[in-house]
């Protein structure tokens, strides 16, 4: 399964950017897919997680602020991200499971920088 992100950019504090992370290759409905955000200096971090079925999960700071979403139709998986704030600046990734107990497959990333 090949995942390409789209979306990121440069905002201001407090506005509002929607990623999209667009699967092929793959049986999409089938995989849990998450988003990820990494920023300089750190872990990579999950923050968010949409089964096939559009069960969500969210974690850490995006909690209310972050929307993951998916559209089987379009094999494609978004992140709604409102209010954003400096310290969202990252790369953020998304990645899909076929729960094997590993994320098995990865976007190359999207820059998304706030300034303040």
């Amino acid at each position: 399964v090949l995942l390409v992100e789209s979306g990121g950019g440069l905002v201001q504090a407090g506005g509002s950017l929607r990623l999209s992370c667009a699967a092929s290759g793959g049986m999409f409905n089938l995989l849990l897919m998450g988003w990820f955000h990494q920023a300089p200096g750190k872990e990579r971090e999950l923050i968010a997680t949409i089964t096939g079925k559009g069960w969500t999960d969210y974690r850490g700071p995006g909690q209310g602020r972050f929307t993951i979403s998916r559209d089987n139709a379009k094999n494609t998986v978004y992140l709604q991200m409102n209010s954003l704030r400096p310290e969202d600046t990252a790369v953020y990734l998304c990645a899909g499971t076929e729960l094997t107990g590993e994320w098995d497959y990865w976007g190359q990333g999207t820059q998304v920088t706030v300034s303040s």
